[in-house]
């Protein structure tokens, strides 16, 4: 059972984790590129801010984004701003996350999201604490994969297995870290590949942030997987 109370409690520590390491960094600091292809640490930043304000439209019935130019041009805008205006934007749009968190109502109720995906009200701040979490390691300043917390770290590669399960491109694929085992792709009799590592590398390379390469396979070869 998912709860949301938990999440939301997570997502607040994960930002105050992010605030104070990006508090770190200087003005020029920002303008450098982030991990992520064609992103500089501030449009990391302002995605960020963005995000929470439109998972706060999603908490309250109305569409995520505009549209998603409207969503492009608003980071793009955003993204050159001074690292004080970043922060404190970061920090007031997590905060009014927070506000509509707080606000009673049916956390079972079906919510819109972007093209299309649709999810439990329930599992938002579960969906927030990914963002805040995977941009604060995209963001390049010191916090890595093997520092997110555990729990969290179980539950996303679980989240992404799920998202790949009956994918017709992902052969059927068994996941373990040697603890823990999940499945995904293809809806098989029969297990095709195999896949062990740690879990930040499972999860690294789930979520597009590890090329796998020091993944174990067995059963044939690492499978490609779909853009998140």
């Amino acid at each position: 059972m998912i709860d949301h109370a938990h999440d939301l409690a997570s997502v607040r520590d994960a930002t105050e984790r992010l605030l104070t390491a990006a508090a770190k960094l200087d003005n020029a600091s920002v303008t450098k590129p982030s991990r992520l292809p064609g992103w500089t640490r501030g449009h990391v930043l302002a995605h960020l801010a963005r995000n929470a304000d439109a998972l706060v439209n999603v908490l309250e019935g109305r569409p995520m984004y505009v549209s998603g130019d409207a969503r492009d041009a608003d980071i793009g805008r955003d993204a050159p701003r001074p690292l004080d205006v970043q922060l404190a934007d970061v920090r007031d749009s997590a905060a009014r996350f927070q506000e509509v968190g707080a606000v009673p109502a049916d956390w079972s109720r079906v919510v819109q999201l972007r093209n299309g995906v649709t999810d439990a009200a329930a599992r938002v701040p579960f969906r927030r604490w990914v963002e805040v979490e995977l941009h604060h390691v995209d963001l390049g300043i010191g916090y890595e994969l093997e520092d997110l917390p555990a729990e969290f770290t179980q539950r996303e590669i679980e989240f992404l297995a799920d998202r790949f399960t009956g994918h017709p491109d992902v052969p059927p694929t068994r996941l373990t870290d040697g603890t823990h085992a999940w499945t995904t792709g293809r809806v098989a009799e029969a297990v095709v590949v195999t896949v062990t590592g740690s879990p930040a590398d499972l999860l690294g390379w789930l979520a597009g942030r590890r090329d796998g390469s020091v993944l174990g396979v067995e059963g044939g070869r690492l499978p490609d997987l779909p853009p998140l």
